[in-house]
């Protein structure tokens, strides 16, 4: 079972494809906008955002690295902080992947209009949306299959429209490129604040960089990292590149203009190949922005299903069919994307706001994450790590690119970025917010019920013991903590963090004895201290023989009915012989 199971998981290309359909699609897009607030400049605002991403490979391979599960930023927060902070994190990364999946799904539609006129943009953008989150609820090895031909289609034109580029060029020669160059700036213009704005515009380029730690559990081991590097040479190499090759082709005001914008590459296409060229961009545009709403899919799928394990979202979500997919998550997805889709009329251009803050936001909680971990969990073995200097640097850009992207003025009447966003943060944000005291909401309705109905009490018993039945059934969930013989204050740590973070009035702590790791002789003392200390949480103490395995929590999650991922340790050393991954969903707390 445990082979058929390995078979399943991703390798290199599979991974890569995509993740890598998305973040490659955004050199559609990322050189024209560049041009538009950096002008001839454009070119090393983008080898700037190569730059940052460089530094996020390390940052991003440091903290999946030491925590190889679903979820990426909300995983690194979980970890390390608490999980409202965590749902935090996560919310911006629900709201980008809702951005990212109707933007794209649009564009892409936007395209496919070019070569059939009168195609219907919002039914045909629904269809596609459909289209994927039913490839998805297929199974991730069938999305993979149709990333992976996405992806080469996608390289190989951009290699075939690069061969027409550098033909034509041979020709005509570069005088364009030395004009743009030479070409001087608006009057209220400086050329720092045109790179300032020009890379804040162009790290909408890294978009879809995040998504490979919301999959990681999908992954054969060791595929994480090269994801990671095989994202960043191509964001590396195509998006300064085209920059280039559009600025030796066409005039600053030119590229500036609407319909450029919109279609840049199509007109490049056009300029040095004709229409068949054109059409093949077209084409291609379609395809890899569909790559980019499977992206969206298959990383809002692993990251939604990780929160209902952590009892954020209802374990109705949980439910999955015969190919492992959880298929509510993917339609409850679906539906969410197609009800913003209908909101904005098909005007996804004001989703702009949303789907550059968050993921922005994202990679920044990502930075931050990293920081935790290495001051709280420095204990915690990683196969790599990112120097302090690094780190700073790549959260610095970030947050600059976040704030070029919050003071960008507004285009055509529209409402800023920042407004935009809060529109759709402030409403998720309260969802999660009251998923998370629940208990202390329903609390609060049992009493008012109480207050209200005190009169006619005999009817509205059933409300009464309905609520309660509720309230109970949450806390009645187990928790286990396994330690090696803690001090008191640890274990005090560890009861803080389970009352203010988890919804229980049970919990475990258990120690496993051998001939390296001894009883304390005042550990039961202390446990009964604790206990009295807790009244709203009855604590048990279990010592047992045996060896501390990931066998032997599989059999202690079997013995209880308690899930892995409720359970606890401290953050282990270097000498702890198993990898934090195989103990299969084992939660840090100190």
């Amino acid at each position: 079972m445990e082979a058929k199971s390995e078979h399943k998981k991703l390798n290199q290309l599979a991974s890569t494809a995509i993740c890598g359909n998305d973040i490659s699609s955004s050199v559609l897009y990322v050189s024209a906008l560049a041009i538009a607030f950096a002008g001839q400049y454009a070119w090393i605002t983008l080898l700037i955002v190569s730059l940052v991403l460089f530094f996020f490979r390390r940052i991003y391979g440091e903290v999946v690295g030491a925590l190889p599960l679903n979820g990426g930023a909300y995983n690194a927060l979980l970890n390390t902080t608490s999980k409202a902070t965590a749902s935090f994190a996560a919310t911006l990364t629900i709201l980008s992947y809702m951005a990212t999946a109707v933007i794209s799904a649009n564009e892409a539609v936007h395209y496919l209009h070019h070569i059939f006129d009168g195609l219907p943009i919002i039914i045909a953008t629904i269809g596609l949306l459909g289209i994927f989150a039913a490839l998805v609820i297929a199974g991730i090895s069938e999305s993979a299959k149709v990333a992976i031909g996405i992806f080469l289609f996608h390289l190989t034109s951009l290699l075939i429209l690069s061969g027409f580029i550098i033909f034509y060029l041979t020709q005509t020669g570069i005088d364009t490129l030395y004009n743009n160059w030479h070409l001087p700036l608006s009057d209220n213009q400086s050329i720092v604040t045109a790179i300032f704005f020009g890379f804040a515009a162009s790290m909408l380029g890294v978009s879809g960089f995040e998504s490979s730690a919301n999959f990681v559990e999908e992954q054969k081991k060791g595929v994480f990292p090269k994801t990671l590097r095989n994202m960043w040479i191509v964001v590396s190499v195509i998006n300064p590149l085209m920059a280039l090759f559009a600025l030796s082709l066409f005039s600053v005001p030119v590229l500036q203009g609407p319909d450029y914008q919109n279609t840049l590459l199509v007109q490049m296409g056009e300029h040095v190949g004709g229409q068949s060229i054109a059409y093949l961009i077209a084409v291609d545009a379609f395809l890899v922005l569909s790559g980019a709403v499977l992206t969206s899919f298959v990383g809002v799928s692993g990251l939604l299903e990780r929160m209902t394990l952590d009892r954020i979202m209802p374990p109705y979500f949980l439910k999955k069919n015969k190919k492992n997919s959880s298929y509510r998550i993917i339609i409850m997805f679906f539906i969410l994307c197609v009800s913003v889709l209908l909101i904005t009329q098909g005007q996804v251009n004001l989703l702009a706001g949303v789907y550059t803050i968050s993921f922005l936001s994202v990679m920044t909680l990502f930075g931050i994450g990293n920081i935790l971990l290495k001051v709280r969990r420095g204990m915690l073995p990683r196969p790599e790590k990112a120097s302090w200097v690094a780190l700073i640097f790549a959260i610095i850009a970030v947050v600059t690119a976040l704030i070029g992207n919050i003071l960008m003025p507004p285009e055509n009447g529209l409402p800023s970025n920042f407004t935009v966003f809060l529109y759709y943060f402030i409403p998720s944000m309260l969802f999660i917010v009251i998923m998370l005291n629940r208990t202390s909401l329903l609390k609060v309705l049992l009493n008012v019920t109480n207050s209200i109905f005190n009169s006619i009490r005999k009817r509205v018993t059933s409300i009464d013991r309905s609520i309660q039945k509720t309230i109970d059934k949450i806390n009645s969930q187990e928790f286990v903590f396994f330690t090696k013989g803690d001090d008191i204050a640890t274990l005090n740590k560890v009861m803080l963090y389970i009352s203010k973070n988890e919804h229980t009035k049970k919990m475990k702590i258990v120690t496993v004895i051998n001939d390296e790791v001894e009883l304390p002789k005042d550990m039961s003392q202390e446990i009964d201290f604790l206990d009295r200390e807790y009244p709203e949480i009855d604590i048990e103490f279990i010592s047992e023989k045996g060896e501390f395995t990931p066998e032997l929590v599989q059999e202690y999650s079997e013995r209880w009915n308690i899930p892995v991922n409720f359970m606890f340790i401290g953050s282990p050393s270097d000498k702890f012989p198993y990898r934090i991954e195989e103990l299969g969903g084992v939660r840090l707390i100190i």
